[in-house]
């Protein structure tokens, strides 16, 4: 049995050049943080989820290059090979999909950046609910985790473009100190990875929380 295909690092690369364009160019990002992601290394970005310019908006403003895990609804028409090519995983969420997840492992093992919504799907985007996922790639992989919080992107609506943020509104990206998600003591029984999902919101909480103050964000419908 064959292994899933590592997703393209150069591919990724041209996506986050691609990002770097569109967002600049149709918003005003104000990124803070962008410091204290490790230059090498596996690493996963753990990001809240509001809107759906959320992940290309981590994609443009990020030091490096991201995989994003995206289900697989995203991927139709042209956009199938497109987010393929520029090396992001599609995931069925409905189900435990195994190429999926060698493929993000794959990400991992090669020292590439793993992106994650870790609540699974659009919702307040204040991690108020995580999924299991994240914790483990974490535990699997050891990678440390970074948390990604992203401000404004859901506070208003667009005249020209309903779906989106206004152009030229400002969208804030967080990003937070690196941590570990396990214990220290190696263990991917179930009852470490509840424990380190646990672990992890508690973090991802947090960042969000000093993300706001940091911003001047208030907490509201979708922020």
């Amino acid at each position: 049995m064959t292994s899933p295909s590592v997703p393209s690092e150069k591919g990724a690369e041209v996506g986050r050049r691609i990002g770097v364009g569109l967002m600049y160019g149709l918003w005003k990002p104000r990124v803070l943080g962008a410091w204290k992601v490790p230059a090498t290394g596996p690493l996963i970005f753990a990001v809240n989820h509001s809107h759906n310019i959320d992940g290309p908006m981590v994609m443009g403003v990020a030091p490096r290059p991201t995989h994003f895990l995206i289900k697989k609804e995203a991927f139709v028409g042209p956009l199938d090979p497109f987010l393929t090519a520029i090396g992001q995983v599609k995931v069925d969420r409905d189900t435990t999909d195994r190429t999926a997840i060698g493929r993000a492992l794959g990400v991992l093992e090669a020292g590439g950046v793993l992106g994650i919504f870790p609540e699974g799907t659009r919702g307040e985007g204040d991690f108020a609910a995580l999924r299991a996922g994240l914790a483990y790639f974490a535990l699997r992989s050891g990678a440390p985790i970074v948390p990604v919080a992203v401000l404004g992107s859901s506070e208003r609506r667009g005249r020209l473009m309903k779906g989106l943020p206004p152009l030229r509104s400002r969208v804030d990206v967080v990003f937070g100190e690196p941590f570990e998600a396990g214990d220290g003591s190696g263990r991917r029984t179930r009852k470490a990875l509840d424990e380190a999902t646990e672990r992890i919101q508690k973090q991802l909480t947090a960042h969000l929380e000093h993300a706001r103050r940091q911003t001047g964000r208030r907490p509201g419908p979708g922020v």
